[in-house]
């Protein structure tokens, strides 16, 4: 199975650390965001890798290398200038021989999906040709309730809740038909993906695996927060920048 890594944005929301670093090439207990990604999709049965890379191209290049050391093939589909998400895919596309279905994943999450799970609700979908994982929407900010019936008086407060939306993690299954409908320049979010909708052929896998879309500092202490107790990844966000 091959796979498409989302991996050039400039990460602005993390400056200065992103000055001279990828975002995925920023370091948790020492290994980059997208070393751990290679380590998810081998997991699952993805053994050939297109980087979709820009900014600071050259030192996901040098780390990754053909991918030999991953037991993974590794190649990179360079931007000469930004094409956006969906450019991206279908020039990284390109390098890509085969008509199978892919994997395409934005490049600055961390997940605990099973792929396999996803993979095998896509195939059951009769005339589906993409699937979005998608998430529980957490609230970024804790609720107050009020009785509206007593003047206003506040009744209590919850701690950052789950609300009944979904979100989209950025993990896809794309049929091969998907191509056609992706701009050589701009973002599938808001072009390929209203199309496809449309037109009855997008699926969204509801996940309840563990995902954390890491944009900023604030990401990555709260993914320190959900790691530490089980998982022995992060010591603190300051000790994971001086890694870099």
């Amino acid at each position: 199975m091959k796979a498409i890594i989302l991996a050039g944005g400039k990460g602005e929301r993390l400056r200065p650390f992103t000055n001279n670093c990828p975002k995925g090439m920023l370091k948790i207990e020492g290994k980059p965001i997208l070393e751990y990604q290679l380590e998810w999709l081998k997991k699952y049965g993805v053994n050939e890798v297109v980087f979709a890379c820009c900014h600071l191209s050259h030192a996901i290049q040098d780390y990754f290398g053909d991918g030999k050391k991953f037991s993974m093939k590794i190649n990179y589909s360079i931007e000469d200038e930004p094409l956006g998400r969906g450019g991206a895919v279908k020039q990284a596309w390109n390098m890509i021989d085969s008509k199978e279905a892919i994997i395409v994943v934005n490049g600055d999450i961390y997940t605990e999906t099973d792929l396999s799970k996803v993979i095998a609700s896509h195939n059951e979908k009769r005339g589906i040709i993409a699937t979005i994982t998608i998430f529980p929407y957490k609230s970024p900010y804790g609720i107050v309730r009020i009785e509206e019936e007593k003047n206003g008086l506040i009744e209590s407060f919850e701690e950052k809740r789950t609300l009944p939306y979904w979100v989209n993690g950025g993990i896809y299954v794309f049929e091969h038909e998907v191509k056609q409908y992706l701009p050589d320049k701009g973002d599938h979010e808001n072009t390929t993906f209203p199309l496809l909708a449309e037109k009855k052929l997008l699926y969204g896998y509801k996940c309840l695996d563990y995902w954390k879309g890491i944009d900023t500092i604030k990401d990555l202490n709260e993914f320190a927060a959900d790691k530490r107790n089980n998982i022995s990844l992060l010591r603190t966000v300051a000790q994971t920048i001086n890694s870099i």
